[in-house]
């Protein structure tokens, strides 16, 4: 049996990997942990195989006012739970990162790409991965995944917002792009395959296929029982917001990864496609 602790009680990540694991019995035992909590130090690593380390601040809008709280939770605490796994002979962390420590809202992402995060929350992901490879040895292997948009029923984010759109609109922009996402139960299953392989160093788990927001909106329509139309006119105007309006870029733009990894073992449980429908 593995043991796994999660460091992030109530997030949407950390608390869907928990359920995706039941499917398995008795091979794995999960716990989670409040990192809200002060006496979450008090806490007892020592007889975890695993630390999924999924707390952290992301969806909320920067200001100069909460930005100290990116780096006090997103780096510092991230680090002081590594130190504290280490010291308690744990022998693998994964550490949930992201995409946004490219700084990149539109483009092809490959292993060549530098980091270059934009906000404070790329940054102090970004930090707390460099701080976490210094802690990294031959006992305690780091695990560090960058996803993209993750989603899936209940998620935050993105997606959500286009769920929006698809409820209230008849029409919805017509656009050609690529998108990397990645389905929550796609994640679950890579996690579980690191922990199984005991992997370390860099990994970018991605659905097989990439996504188009158009497809994607219809996928979503099918899955309210809904009808939808895809306009080129609205698309039109979108591809005239771009290079203007974060939100266009975010939603309508190209961005991949890559060719950034080539894997022996396969983790995609549901494809793009049905995940969507079975997400809203």
């Amino acid at each position: 049996m593995k043991k796994i602790l999660i460091t992030g009680s109530g997030s949407y990540i950390g608390e869907s990997f928990k359920e995706y694991l039941k499917q398995y019995g008795e091979e794995y035992s999960t716990d989670t942990l409040d990192m809200q909590r002060e006496d979450w130090r008090e806490h007892d690593f020592s007889g975890y195989d695993v630390v999924y380390h999924v707390a952290g601040i992301a969806h909320r809008k920067e200001t100069s006012e909460n930005a100290h709280l990116y780096y006090e939770v997103n780096r510092d605490l991230a680090l002081e739970v590594a130190r504290k796994a280490k010291s308690e002979g744990v022998s693998q962390l994964i550490f949930l990162s992201s995409m946004s420590v490219y700084g990149i809202e539109r483009g092809v992402i490959t292993p060549d790409t530098p980091l270059a995060p934009k906000t404070n929350y790329g940054r102090s992901k970004m930090e707390a991965e460099e701080g976490m490879a210094e802690l990294a040895s031959e006992d305690f292997a780091i695990c560090t995944l960058r996803p993209p948009m993750v989603y899936g029923k209940g998620c935050k984010g993105n997606f959500v917002s286009v769920v929006s759109l698809v409820r209230k609109l008849p029409f919805f922009p017509r656009v050609e792009n690529r998108r990397s996402m990645i389905y929550i139960d796609n994640l679950s299953s890579f996690v579980k395959m690191a922990i199984d392989r005991e992997l370390s160093g860099l990994y970018f788990p991605q659905n097989r296929e990439y996504m188009n927001t158009s497809q994607m909106a219809m996928g979503i329509a099918e899955g309210l029982g809904k009808k939808c139309r895809l306009s080129r006119l609205l698309g039109f105007g979108v591809k005239l917001l771009m290079p203007f309006v974060s939100m266009a870029k975010k939603g309508f733009g190209t961005l991949i990864y890559e060719n950034t990894e080539a894997l022996d073992f396969e983790y995609i449980v549901i494809s793009a496609e049905e995940s969507v429908k079975i997400s809203v």
